[in-house]
Parts: C-alpha cells; sequence; structure tokens
C-alpha cells in the first residue's frame, strides 16, 4: 500500500513500502499524477525512469522509498531555463548508486545509464537517513 505524503499544488509525493509490488504502484502513481497536471508529453519516459530507480532502491535496500514529483517554474529554479519536471527517489541506504557499463547479454545495469541519457539533469545527494536519486526532465511547450 502506498502512502500519500502531499499532493498539494505542484508537488507530489509517496512513500512505498519496500515490497515487490512497490514498482507497480508507483508506476501507477506517478502515471496517475502527471495525467492530472496535463503532462501526459512526458509521462512515458518518467515511468520508466521511475521504476528502474525504484527497482534499484528495492534490490539494495530494506526500507521504505520515497517518490516525489515538483513541477518547477522557469523562473523560479530550473538551471535549464524552462519548466521544468523534478523527480526524486528516496532511500534508507547511505550508499550512492553506480553508473555501470552493462554487456549487451547483461539482464540488469542499465537504470542509471537510462536515466543519464534520458534527463536534462540528474544526481545524487545524501540525507539525514539515505539518500536521494533525482532527474529532471524538461517540459515541452509549457
Amino acid at each position: 500500500m502506498i502512502g500519500v505524503i502531499d499532493t498539494d499544488g505542484e508537488c507530489a509525493e509517496w512513500a512505498f513500502p519496500a515490497e515487490p509490488g512497490a514498482v507497480r504502484t508507483a508506476r501507477h502513481a506517478v502515471r496517475g499524477t502527471l495525467r492530472d497536471w496535463g503532462l501526459e508529453a512526458v509521462g512515458d519516459v518518467t515511468v520508466l525512469l521511475v521504476s528502474e530507480l525504484v527497482t534499484n532502491s528495492l534490490r539494495y535496500a530494506s526500507g521504505p522509498i520515497g517518490v516525489r514529483l515538483q513541477r518547477r517554474n522557469p523562473a523560479a529554479d530550473s538551471a535549464a531555463g524552462g519548466p521544468a519536471l523534478l523527480v526524486e527517489v528516496s532511500d534508507p541506504l547511505p550508499d550512492p548508486p553506480r553508473e555501470r557499463s552493462a554487456n549487451p547479454d547483461d539482464e540488469r545495469g542499465r537504470g542509471l545509464h537510462l536515466v543519464a541519457v534520458s534527463s536534462q539533469r540528474w544526481g545524487t545527494r545524501h540525507g539525514k537517513s539515505g539518500k536521494t536519486v533525482w532527474f529532471e526532465l524538461a517540459l515541452p511547450g509549457q
């Protein structure tokens, strides 16, 4: 079950238990919010990247997984100069993820590469209890 932390205005945030169904539930929550915000144009890529990051959290962390979406105002804080969607995935594991080079036959190891090539910016930061991996997507036509 998801716990909705905040869905006011231009920000939505959830906490998911570290259970196998969390990836599917996170995808549905993110897609529904993007639909409500009229941001279907970035829906597929956002859902794909959230799926990858939540899967990484499930693989390595044992605590709750946080997902946060924020629609950013270009005048306020987007480094790219235009409207953007900031997406954050947090977990209690302090170790930052490492981007790997996957071999063609590998079934794992492409998640962070997908984040890197699909987003305009991405990174990690340490929190009080764990880490956050974030990425930013440009919002076309906004």
